[in-house]
């Protein structure tokens, strides 16, 4: 079933999609930020906000942000095999196991509630890899426009990093609203560079965020899965 936008054009599918309550386990992951904040890479407002901002804008936006916008025009033309590569070739730019597992965890998750809501184009679609991907698919049979998606998208990933810092790093409340109002002219600016990166353009070179994720797969103390 598909809800219809509000009367002012707000896309009332997207604030489900980028909801805390949807069921896909994002408060189970910090993507990396937990051995950031262990090697002391992160440790309050100012080093949280640049590494959950830089990574969204360097990271997420150069790589899964180009990959899902491409996801988005394939899904609108029909094109499931294209969308099935587009979501394969993402899943394997994955810096770490962890992070690949994440993504593999998250998307399943999406996919399966996706299913049960009869929300799938095509039954073979729910074997999708990524969360970008599995997020497209949710927000085309929503009908959310694909711009807005897309913005949807990386806020889901900023609200996530915002919330585990809050635990990792003792951030106050207050401390995380900052960062998420700041994070509203990184998204825009990075959402449109997004939409006209070239294919040969798309991919991110994080180091930091790679060894963090990969030196997570061994940290002694954990709370989160990756």
């Amino acid at each position: 079933m598909s809800m219809p936008n509000a009367p002012d054009g707000l896309p009332l599918q997207l604030l489900r999609l980028v909801s805390p309550s949807l069921p896909v386990g994002s408060f189970s992951y910090s993507r990396g930020l937990e051995s950031a904040v262990e090697a002391g890479w992160v440790k309050d407002e100012a080093t949280a906000g640049a590494w959950i901002l830089g990574t969204l804008e360097h990271s997420v936006a150069a790589l899964d942000g180009a990959m899902f916008w491409r996801m988005m025009a394939a899904l609108a033309a029909g094109d499931h095999d294209g969308f099935l590569g587009h979501d394969a070739w993402l899943a394997a730019a994955r810096e770490s196991l962890e992070l690949q597992r994440e993504d593999r965890r998250m998307a399943e998750a999406l996919a399966t509630l996706l299913a049960d809501l009869d929300a799938l184009p095509e039954p073979r679609l729910a074997a999708v890899t990524t969360y970008a991907g599995a997020f497209a698919l949710a927000a085309r049979h929503g009908q959310v426009a694909p711009a807005a998606a897309l913005k949807g998208l990386m806020w889901a990933v900023a609200d996530a990093q915002v919330a585990a810092a809050l635990r990792l790093a003792r951030l106050g409340q207050t401390a995380g609203q900052r960062i998420l109002i700041a994070a509203s002219a990184v998204i825009e600016r990075s959402a449109a560079r997004a939409m006209t990166l070239d294919d040969d353009e798309i991919g991110n070179v994080s180091v930091a965020l790679a060894m963090a994720s990969a030196w997570h797969e061994t940290q002694y103390s954990r709370l989160f899965r990756s």
